[in-house]
């Protein structure tokens, strides 16, 4: 079918285009960056209009699909989510350029001088469901640690990303920039997915999917070059035999609460026997009170009123709802072996006054993210200071929780000599 080979061809140039812009931009200048990524939020400001118009597209064509309400709310912009948006870009323009870096240096006793220096990644691919904001998140990470970006959006937000990326580009050419280093996949052919997922010819250096777990799991499948990703943020808040009752209930109704449809919110919640009398009913009913659906294990449904009893499924659900599973559990250890079997590897957190009890949560836990004494929703590159983040990552290789500016770099070794060989 002549589509397939249209979209391959469209595809490849993309993969082309990005992969000569790349190399200006890995040798661009600290300021020229900077003044782009400036210039960018500049151009979102005042396409502001503009961006609000295709945004009514989408959403009036996501209505008439019968588009869930959750997803529109995702979708829709706002003058004050513009503002947003051109403040994260001014956030990331703000943040010490990680290229060229020196991360570590050292001498040898023959003399030779050696040096571990951050580089960009090259080209970078974004396949991201919905949230429009992705768009101008995604380039401007990407631009500030040198990499060239392919950017592939939701269908449902294409007109609306498409207005974003114009401002992007906009700001690109002011600086002097290619316009190449940040593009987007202007075809909503599924098609176009699976051709980024195969590398595009050796142009995409690595992925990053931004959406559901239906998402993730179609680009750990299939895809040809590394990903940073994750599939769940199935999250615990395990309170301890020494956690403080006041804290524990604020901690817990935050970490489910306060935003429950992030990958960050907590999904189970453990408290240890020795407080059950103490602090299981004063911390379920602070949760219902703020409207959270309990499913609970025997001693919970025993305990407390209104609470239906959980079956083993719920223990590994993210439910990105206002549900959630709570469970009685002998311990430490015992908090720490079911977080290893159920978890996830994104964020899990003790609520404890035992610092000793904390260290060695902190040190057992393997999740990209251990919290002590504060809520799971902080699991965030802008709440760690990184100005945005362009997706947390769970695995063990490269890069670990928020994807920022330093996760989107690589690094050499530079080594000097005074005419050493090797004897």
């Amino acid at each position: 079918m002549h589509d397939q080979d249209d979209v391959e061809a469209t595809m490849l140039a993309i993969g082309r285009r990005a992969k000569t812009a790349a190399k200006a931009l890995a040798t661009a200048a600290p300021e020229t960056k900077t003044a782009a990524l400036m210039a960018m939020a500049k151009a979102v400001r005042a396409d502001a209009a503009a961006i609000l118009a295709a945004n009514a597209a989408d959403i009036e064509a996501m209505r008439s699909a019968g588009t869930s309400s959750a997803m529109i709310d995702r979708g829709t912009l706002s003058e004050a989510r513009i503002d947003q948006i051109a403040g994260s870009i001014e956030a990331v323009a703000q943040l010490d350029d990680p290229v060229g870096q020196i991360i570590a240096d050292w001498r040898r006793p023959n003399g030779l001088e050696i040096e571990r220096v951050r580089t960009p990644l090259g080209v970078v691919g974004i396949i991201y469901e919905s949230r429009p904001n992705v768009t101008a998140d995604a380039g401007a990470l990407c631009l500030k640690a040198g990499n060239a970006a392919i950017l592939r959006g939701g269908s449902d937000t294409i007109r609306s990303s498409a207005a974003i990326h114009r401002a992007l580009a906009a700001g690109l050419e002011e600086a002097g920039l290619p316009a190449d280093a940040i593009q987007i996949v202007p075809v909503r052919d599924r098609a176009a997915v699976g051709f980024m997922l195969t590398g595009l010819e050796g142009t995409i250096d690595v992925i990053v999917p931004r959406g559901g777990k239906g998402l993730v799991e179609r680009v750990q499948a299939e895809a040809r070059v590394p990903v940073f990703a994750h599939l769940e943020g199935i999250c615990h808040v395990y309170i301890h035999s020494a956690a403080d009752l006041e804290m524990a209930k604020t901690i817990a109704v935050n970490a489910k609460m306060r935003r429950t449809g992030i990958c960050g919110a907590m999904e189970t919640l453990l408290i240890d026997r020795a407080v059950v009398e103490t602090h299981l009913l004063p911390v379920v009913e602070a949760l219902q009170a703020a409207g959270c659906a309990i499913r609970g294990d025997e001693t919970v449904v025993a305990r407390c009123r209104n609470v239906t009893a959980a079956s083993d499924a719920d223990w590994a659900t993210e439910y990105l709802d206002a549900i959630l599973a709570v469970k009685v559990v002998d311990g430490l250890d015992a908090a720490i072996a079911h977080i290893e079997h159920y978890g996830s590897h994104h964020t899990d957190a003790i609520v404890t006054t035992d610092t000793v009890a904390a260290a060695r949560f902190l040190s057992d836990v393997d999740s990209a993210i251990v919290v002590h004494n504060a809520s799971t929703q902080f699991a965030d590159g802008g709440e760690f200071g990184m100005g945005a983040e362009i997706g947390i990552a769970t695995g063990r290789f490269h890069a670990r929780g928020p994807v920022g500016v330093e996760q989107l770099t690589s690094f050499k070794y530079r080594v000097h000599g005074s005419g050493q060989t090797r004897p």
